[in-house]
C-alpha cells in the first residue's frame, strides 16, 4: 500500500491544536469504558484513569458486576456501572453509553462470547456518530463479525496488538507492522494505532521514535488506549487524538525512563506523568506554530 510516512514531533503536533483545558467537565468529554473481568479488571482500570489524565471531564466504567467495588474503591473519581455474563451491560450502562462523547471497548475482557455481546451492545446504542477505540478482546471479535466491521466503519480507533493484526488481516497480512496498520486501516476506515504508529484510511502513516522499551510492560496499552479515548472525548479527530496518544504515552515512557531507568517502571506511572508530557508538549508545540 502506497501512502506517506510522517514523524510525530513538535511540527505535526503544531498543526493538531490540543483543546483548551477550561469549562465544565461535561464540555471536556465524557467517557465511558466498558471492560474490566472479574480477573482482569485492572486494564479498564489503567485505561479509565489515563481517560482522566489527558483532561477528559467525567468517567464512568462498565465492568463485571463481580468487580464493581473494588473498581469504585480503586478509582474515586469514575461512576461505576456493570455488565454481566448473562445480560450484557445493564440499564444505567445503556443509558451512560448513549449519552457517551466516546467510548472505549475491550481492555480487561476475558471471554470471546461476552466480549461479542457487549461490543454489539455499545455498536447499537452508543450515538452514530460517537467515536468507538477499539481494544484487546474487542478486537478479537471483531474479525469474526463482518457486520460489526460495516458498523463502525468511520468511526472507529483500533489499536491491536500484532497477534490482533494478524487476525484482523488473515494471509494478507504484511510483514510490516505499520504497512500492515495501514492496510487495516483502509479495509475498515479506521484509524489504527500499532507499533508507535498512527495509520487513517488513506495509508498514510505518522510515527513516533519508538526508543522506550520500559513501556512494553504489563498494562501500557491499556493506558495509551485510554489516553487516545479521553483525547476523542475532548473533541479531537480520530487521527489527531491518536496521535496526540501516541505522543503522550511515549513522552510519559521517555520522562520515566530518563528518572527511573530504562525497565522497570508501572503502567499506572505511566498514566501519571500524561497531565505533566501533555503540558510540555503542548507548549512546544506551540512554539513552532
Amino acid at each position: 500500500m502506497s501512502g506517506s510516512t510522517t514523524p510525530i514531533d513538535a511540527t505535526l503536533l503544531a498543526g493538531m491544536p490540543l483543546p483548551a483545558a477550561t469549562g465544565s467537565k461535561d464540555a471536556r468529554g465524557r467517557v465511558v469504558v466498558v471492560g474490566g473481568a472479574r480477573a482482569t479488571v485492572g486494564a479498564a482500570l489503567l485505561a479509565g484513569i489515563a481517560t482522566l489524565r489527558v483532561g477528559a471531564g467525567r468517567l464512568t466504567l462498565v465492568v463485571d458486576e463481580a468487580a464493581a467495588t473494588p473498581a469504585a474503591v480503586a478509582v474515586l473519581e469514575a461512576g461505576v456501572l456493570t455488565w454481566s455474563q448473562d445480560e450484557g451491560c445493564d440499564a444505567e450502562a445503556l443509558d451512560e453509553l448513549a449519552g457517551a462523547d466516546a467510548v472505549l471497548v475491550g481492555p480487561g475482557l476475558a471471554d470471546p462470547e461476552h466480549s461479542l455481546r457487549l461490543l454489539r451492545q455499545v455498536v447499537e446504542t452508543a450515538g452514530p456518530r460517537v467515536p468507538l477505540l477499539l481494544d484487546a478482546f474487542a478486537l478479537g471479535v471483531l474479525a469474526d463479525a463482518p457486520d460489526l466491521q460495516d458498523r463502525v466503519r468511520g468511526r472507529a480507533v483500533l489499536t491491536p496488538n500484532g497477534a490482533e493484526l494478524d487476525r484482523l488481516l488473515g494471509e494478507d497480512r504484511p510483514d510490516d507492522e505499520r504497512e500492515a496498520a495501514a492496510r487495516l486501516a483502509a479495509r475498515l476506515d479506521a484509524v489504527v494505532v500499532a507499533a508507535s504508529a498512527v495509520a487513517d484510511p488513506a495509508g498514510d502513516v505518522r510515527a513516533a521514535d519508538a526508543t522506550t522499551p520500559g513501556l512494553g510492560t504489563s498494562g501500557s496499552g491499556d493506558v495509551l488506549a485510554g489516553a487516545v479515548a479521553g483525547l476523542l472525548a475532548a473533541g479531537l479527530p480520530r487521527v489527531d487524538a491518536a496521535v496526540w496518544g501516541v505522543a503522550l504515552h511515549t513522552g510519559a515512557g521517555a520522562q520515566l525512563s530518563y528518572e527511573q531507568g530504562a525497565a522497570g517502571y508501572l503502567a499506572r506511572e505511566v498514566a501519571d506523568a500524561l497531565p505533566a508530557v501533555r503540558r510540555h508538549l503542548a507548549a512546544v508545540a506551540h512554539a513552532h506554530r
